[in-house]
C-alpha cells in the first residue's frame, strides 16, 4: 500500500447566515464533517463541466 500525503490548499469562503445553517443542517443530517460535504460538492463540478 502506497502512503500518499496529500497538498493542501487551505481557502476562506464568505457564506450568508442562510447557507452557513443550511450547510449546518446537512452536515447534523448526514454525521459528515462540512469539508468532506464541500469537497464532494466540488467533485460534482468536475463531472457536471464533463457532461
Amino acid at each position: 500500500m502506497v502512503n500518499r500525503k496529500w497538498s493542501v490548499k487551505r481557502i476562506t469562503v464568505n457564506l450568508s447566515s442562510s447557507e452557513v445553517q443550511a450547510l449546518k443542517t446537512y452536515c447534523q443530517t448526514t454525521g459528515r464533517p462540512a469539508t468532506d460535504v464541500i469537497r464532494e460538492l466540488i467533485r460534482t463540478l468536475e463531472s457536471k463541466a464533463l457532461a
